[in-house]
């Protein structure tokens, strides 16, 4: 039997009739003439659960435009107050529970349960019934369908609304009712998200992030450079393992370790405490020590801080001489100090070093690590491999991530396409053969992958690239000439700090080089938009957002506390609908509780950058394709039955004589 007949009867199997057939067919050709769903673009979270949280529920801000066009009538604190019942129900159900009459009380509910429904037939108004029905809590399907479906355009259909609505109440139902329908809203306001890269980072709760994200289907993820850290020590990297633990040292988050993820970190602690007791280590104080209460708490964290500091750039060595061809000898900076004079030859120089006690470096065999970080490294990577919770992260990130996604047309990924500064991609050499643009990055994403399916071989050098991809210079992720950990650590001279980024931020506005991205991705130079972060936007500086004539969109989330102090704001989201790209700028995110109180979103700036020459439908996007695809299969299937090729099990349209 040809392939395509075997195809076909397998296709038979979910399709058994003629009817079967004709009806899956309508059902797909009346989707693909609905609007494309709403997509929403955030990059850079950096481990700040509270500020993406918050941007999840308010759907980057879309549910509350959506209330002001809905509701132009209501005064900005009526407005402001619909909005936080459905950013945060029970917050805003306990605050005027225990400040109003009963009476005002019901009468505030009914109010929110009408703004509520009528956001929702809005929401809803672009999906299937179908769709909508499997998004519905199984409590309140039946009663939320009726609510969104049904007119009020008459007295009947208001005075049937009315008794739901009384019935409710008289229940006791409507705490629950108001949390369930807003948790509805919420999940139907946005139809994708697009996570473009650095979940991981500074913040203080990646983990929960990554919890949250556990539970959302509608999302896709492009590595960032820190996520793919966390993936490398998932991997059992053990120079990334104690990268990881460096940064969150650094920023003083090892609870996130310690609490978050369950990791035991006591023996590296007692052997920061064995070698750094009386080191006072103020270099390696962490960034931000507002919740350390005393000297001695901070003392220990940058104990620790330095002792993994010296372990990981350690491990680095062995990678580095392994693959001369990552051309990172320029790391290599442990055997360039004289330990006596406690200088560094660096560019022909001596520089005096900053910080100058190495109780565990070997002056003859600086990059070998002792017995006691041997063991603290191997004790870590034990624990990381064998840890539920960071496995299932893992997986997530792999299941759900790439280097890079192209989707409705736009090629999304987080720092660049390495270039060349003469305008030629980037090439390097993997396993013999050099690979360059867009095949480097499908080289490297799977050679993630594998390394990920290989994490429990004893020996595995795939799980060197996570080092490359954090810091080599033409990683995709990282897009910038060497990783300068070092020098920022133990050198006062601050050119010495400089990181030069790739020639692609300074090429890519050029028209020759976008065709060249264009080119190699298969792209629509007039529909394709280019879509990237890693780079904090500092707009007082000039930072340009949109560039090259609206084909890029150059977005950072700007979600860490850290930058948001450098750059006085909170970055952006973008937005796509059917109707247009709009970009959305954020005010700095504080506390969820100081929101509720004042009952006042973070101001957003709500930019439409370009309106589409005609509404987009499904079947423009990837999905439309997927169905324009199935439905040429149902075609193929239909005809085969007609044909007597394939015998349909069950053909419904046939008349049974017994009912004659």
């Amino acid at each position: 039997m040809p392939y395509q007949n075997k195809y076909l009867e397998l296709l038979s199997k979910d399709f058994p009739s003629v009817q079967a057939v004709s009806t899956e067919l309508i059902n797909l050709s009346a989707i693909l003439n609905l609007p494309k769903g709403t997509e929403v673009f955030i990059t850079d979270i950096h481990g700040e659960y509270d500020a993406f949280n918050h941007y999840l529920k308010n759907a980057s801000g879309i549910i509350k435009e959506k209330i002001d066009q809905l509701f132009p009538d209501l005064s900005d604190k009526k407005k402001n107050q619909v909005a936080f019942f459905i950013y945060y129900p029970t917050d805003m159900l306990d605050k005027y529970q225990n400040s109003l009459s009963k009476e005002d009380y019901q009468t505030l509910i009914e109010n929110q349960l009408y703004y509520m429904v009528q956001l929702a037939k809005n929401i809803v108004s672009k999906y299937t019934k179908s769709k909508v029905g499997k998004s519905l809590p199984k409590e309140f399907s039946y009663i939320i369908q009726e609510l969104i479906y049904e007119s009020r355009n008459n007295e009947d259909k208001n005075k049937y609304y009315d008794a739901i609505i009384s019935a409710i109440f008289k229940t006791k139902r409507e705490n629950k009712f108001i949390l369930e329908l807003s948790r509805f809203i919420r999940n139907m306001a946005i139809d994708q998200w697009h996570i473009v890269g650095d979940i991981f980072d500074r913040g203080p709760k990646p983990h929960m992030i990554m919890e949250k994200l556990l539970r959302m289907k509608n999302v896709d993820i492009q590595w960032g450079n820190h996520d793919i850290v966390f993936l490398g020590a998932a991997c059992g990297s053990e120079v990334m393992i104690a990268n990881m633990i460096r940064i969150a040292a650094r920023y003083n988050n090892l609870d996130t370790f310690e609490d978050g993820y369950g990791i035991n970190l006591l023996p590296l602690a007692r052997l920061a405490d064995k070698y750094y007791r009386h080191d006072p280590c103020e270099i390696f104080y962490p960034k931000d020590s507002s919740t350390i209460n005393s000297l001695e708490d901070l003392s220990f964290i940058a104990r620790i801080h330095k002792a993994i500091s010296i372990i990981q750039f350690k491990l680095e060595a062995t990678i580095i001489k392994r693959h001369p061809e990552f051309e990172m000898d320029d790391r290599l900076l442990l055997d360039k100090i004289d330990y006596k004079n406690n200088t560094l030859s660096l560019n022909n120089q001596n520089y005096k070093l900053i910080d100058q006690h190495f109780p565990t470096i070997n002056p003859k065999d600086p990059y070998r690590l002792n017995d006691d970080e041997m063991n603290v490294i191997k004790h870590l990577k034990r624990l990381v491999l064998h840890n539920e919770m960071i496995q299932s992260h893992a997986k997530y990130l792999i299941d759900k991530g790439r280097m890079y996604l192209i989707y409705n047309h736009n090629l999304l990924f987080h720092a660049a396409i390495p270039f060349k500064d003469n305008g030629d991609f980037a090439s390097m050499d993997i396993e013999g053969r050099s690979y360059s643009g867009r095949d480097l990055l499908d080289r490297f994403d799977k050679l993630v992958r594998s390394a990920y399916y290989h994490r429990y071989d004893e020996i595995d050098h795939e799980e060197d690239y996570f080092m490359y991809l954090w810091q080599g210079k033409y990683s995709p992720l990282f897009a910038k000439s060497a990783m300068k950990t070092f020098e920022r650590y133990f050198l006062k001279d601050k050119s010495l700090h400089k990181e030069v980024k790739n020639p692609y931020f300074t090429l890519r506005e050029n028209e020759e080089i976008l065709q060249k991205i264009y080119d190699v991705f298969s792209l629509n130079p007039q529909k394709s938009k280019i879509i990237n972060g890693h780079v904090p936007l500092d707009i007082t500086k000039g930072d340009g957002v949109v560039l090259a004539n609206k084909r890029i969109y150059n977005i950072d989330g700007g979600m860490s506390k850290q930058y948001s102090n450098e750059t006085s704001f909170a970055g952006y989201s973008l937005i796509s609908d059917s109707y247009a790209y709009f970009l959305v700028s954020h005010e700095r995110f504080n506390t969820y509780k100081e929101l509720i109180e004042k009952e006042k979103d973070i101001f957003s700036v709500t930019r439409s950058e370009e309106i589409n020459p005609r509404r987009t439908y499904i079947y423009d996007t990837n999905k439309g394709e997927e169905l324009k695809s199935r439905i040429n299969d149902l075609f193929e299937l239909l005809n085969a039955y007609r044909e007597g090729e394939i015998v349909s099990i069950k053909d419904s349209w046939t008349v049974d004589p017994s009912n004659q």
